[in-house]
């Protein structure tokens, strides 16, 4: 048992779940006032099971964390970037930029700088989360948590003794098991496929598809999106740049109803001319406001706050700093002085699924590669990237911390999983009883 643990277990409920709901208000009070429906909506979902609530509630885990005794984090180990909200159904496939589909972490929206035992604690807690809700057993929870671990390990000591840091990805010619089916999947999708479930073809031009999700724009915001949209261009890094047709606008609608953790949040979708006229290459941009990532709130340092822009700057810098070979439609804007994170809506995004895992044995590889995909967006986030946050090589500063031997580091990310899944389904049901109950503030459970 950790002390963190130790010390919540004793925590009396009453006080715990007043404490839930403070963090929860505090992290999310303005967008609830904004979207009390959508709000709702988010909470009767993380209602449903403890994976689920632990998925919404990032804050709450933060609020926590912070008070952890960490054993290896010193001021290079609590200072790396990373992903931010790290569970086990935020991976998933992605195009890189020279065309390769890869296997990797697939959501930045939470990503800042901290402790790299962060992105590694919440990923265990939320494995051992979503084996209990399986009903797998406490014995091959502890076999799947110390796979994970080992196999971060053996992959950041891999990048220790390489000169480059990207020379190894989950692709269709490395991947095996679980992750290669993904990646197949992902394959088979096509962007004619995407364009036709979101847009209409009339006389020769394309267009959004009306819905219910939809929203038509007025000629005034119309116009502040399309000034954002040429400011964002700018945003693009030259190397990844492409010729003259691509980029003109074709069509800007507002978008809502596009994640758990979206709530709130304003988006547009802008259609736009893709690498020739043809119909087939027009490209959806996805352009959603940036959320304050949850690290940042127990973060106190000034110089990285200072470093971003908004949350839309920190979102894709974040990005293009953990995900080797990003998007390259990626940016940013400004819409009314808030930020926005721009990116591709990818034909080529298929998100890892755990519905048709029910046995450890099955699982056993894809945890496997699922601890190296997180050591390889940890080691590639440093010097190498373009960015002067964190001046020295991550995987230096993480191996020699854990050292020749990880045994201790192995058990003690081990009894973490264990025991803060434990406190989550408490928390869960403390939650659930609190929105029943009417005690968050502007959230009427029965609206």
């Amino acid at each position: 048992m950790t002390d963190l643990v130790a010390a919540l277990r004793a925590t009396d409920p009453k006080e715990r779940q007043a404490r839930l709901v403070e963090v929860l208000v505090e992290a999310f009070a303005p967008l609830m006032e904004r979207s009390p429906a959508e709000f709702r909506r988010r909470f009767r979902k993380m209602a449903s099971d403890p994976f689920a609530f632990y998925r919404g509630s990032a804050p709450i885990f933060y609020a926590d964390i912070v008070a952890d005794d960490d054993a290896w984090g010193n001021e290079r180990t609590g200072r790396v970037w990373i992903q931010g909200d790290l569970h086990a159904q935020n991976f998933g496939t992605y195009m890189s930029d020279d065309g390769v589909f890869t296997f990797d972490v697939n959501d930045f929206d939470e990503a800042y700088i901290g402790a790299f035992t962060w992105d590694v604690k919440r990923f265990v807690a939320s494995l051992a989360l979503l084996a209990w809700g399986k009903a797998i057993s406490d014995a091959d929870i502890t076999r799947l948590v110390e796979t994970y671990t080992r196999a971060y390990v053996d992959q950041v000591r891999f990048y220790a003794r390489r000169d480059s840091d990207e020379n190894w990805a989950l692709t269709l010619d490395s991947a095996t098991g679980h992750v290669y089916d993904v990646l197949v999947e992902a394959v088979s999708s096509t962007r004619v496929d995407l364009l036709n479930r979101h847009t209409v073809v009339e006389g020769h031009t394309r267009r959004m598809r009306d819905g219910a999700n939809i929203r038509r724009l007025d000629d005034a915001e119309r116009a502040l999106v399309e000034e954002a949209y040429a400011h964002y261009l700018d945003t693009i890094p030259q190397d990844k740049r492409f010729g003259s047709l691509t980029y003109k606008i074709k069509d800007i609608v507002g978008a809502s109803g596009f994640g758990i953790g979206s709530a709130g949040l304003i988006a547009y979708n802008i259609l736009v001319e893709g690498h020739s006229q043809a119909l087939e290459n027009d490209v959806i941009l996805s352009v959603k406001q940036g959320n304050v990532a949850a690290p940042s709130r127990v973060v106190d340092d000034e110089r990285i706050a200072a470093y971003f822009e908004h949350h839309g700057h920190r979102t894709a810098v974040s990005r293009r700093a953990l995900q080797a070979n990003a998007d390259p439609w990626l940016g940013y804007a400004e819409i009314g002085g808030v930020g926005f994170v721009v990116q591709e809506f990818s034909p080529y995004e298929a998100d890892l699924d755990w519905s048709g895992l029910t046995e450890p044995d099955e699982m056993v590889q894809l945890v496997d590669d699922l601890g190296r995909a997180t050591a390889k967006i940890h080691c590639v986030s440093d010097t190498d990237s373009d960015h002067t946050l964190v001046p020295f090589q991550v995987e230096d500063a993480i191996d020699a911390v854990i050292g020749e031997d990880e045994t201790a580091f192995v058990a003690a990310i081990t009894a973490f999983a264990h025991g803060y899944a434990e406190i989550v389904r408490r928390d869960h049901a403390l939650f659930v009883d609190a929105f029943r109950g009417g005690l968050i503030p502007g959230l009427n459970p029965t609206a």
